[in-house]
């Protein structure tokens, strides 16, 4: 990477953490999807996002932007998201860049949620240690605070839909202690945020998945 392409991450780095301070928790602020390469859907479960965002603006007292943005991994742009989405079902692929560009945007105070719709859990855990090389993900504890927010998961990330039979989990990446990325596994809470028709899931299936969203998005802005 050139100097000049550092020093003009490290100014938006330096303008994102402003844009933190002054603005806090409450203020109108965007999220945004990540777009990947790879060959993966990257803008699988259209609703999701639009449907979390609706509710946390009426449950946690957010002033959201109602419609998420889309930002490449690559872009300076993703500096201007306290948090971002990553979702699908099949390749990622993460160029030296792409890798180094994220690693920045999240040690300079961003936030990573995958949700895997199925089918990601080999790729973005290859892909990440190439944003990582030291780190791996951890199962996140029932007690961390993520998932006591407003709402409380005693059993941690609930379960959505079945995939394979096995126990939804929720993964961390933890960088000098704090989390920077949360990945739900064997749960797909963004296929709970999705409009009813999408998947036909019950109310009470849909609120636990986006009760826990919400807990997720307010954790990223408090840390």
């Amino acid at each position: 990477m050139s100097i000049f392409n550092k020093s003009f991450i490290f100014r938006y780095k330096l303008a994102f953490l402003f844009w933190i301070f002054v603005f806090g928790v409450t203020s109108g602020q965007q999220i945004a999807i990540l777009k990947y390469n790879g060959g993966g859907d990257w803008y699988a479960n259209p609703t999701a996002l639009p449907n979390l965002i609706e509710f946390c603006n009426n449950s946690i007292n957010t002033t959201l932007s109602p419609n998420p943005e889309t930002v490449e991994v690559k872009s300076v742009n993703i500096y201007n998201y306290p948090i971002v989405f990553l979702t699908g079902h099949g390749n990622i692929l993460f160029s030296e860049e792409e890798a180094e560009n994220l690693k920045s945007y999240l040690i300079a105070g961003g936030f990573l949620h995958v949700s895997d719709n199925y089918g990601l859990n080999t790729y973005i855990r290859r892909e990440m240690k190439k944003v990582f090389p030291d780190l791996e993900f951890q199962e996140i504890p029932y007690n961390h605070p993520i998932f006591h927010q407003t709402f409380n998961f005693e059993e941690g990330v609930p379960k959505i839909h079945e995939h394979d039979n096995k126990p939804p989990q929720g993964f961390g990446i933890f960088y000098k202690g704090r989390l920077v990325c949360f990945f739900d596994y064997e749960s797909d809470l963004s296929d709970g945020w999705e409009d009813e028709e999408v998947h036909n899931d019950d109310f009470q299936t849909r609120e636990k998945a986006l009760k826990m969203g919400a807990n997720i998005i307010e954790y990223a802005f408090k840390n």
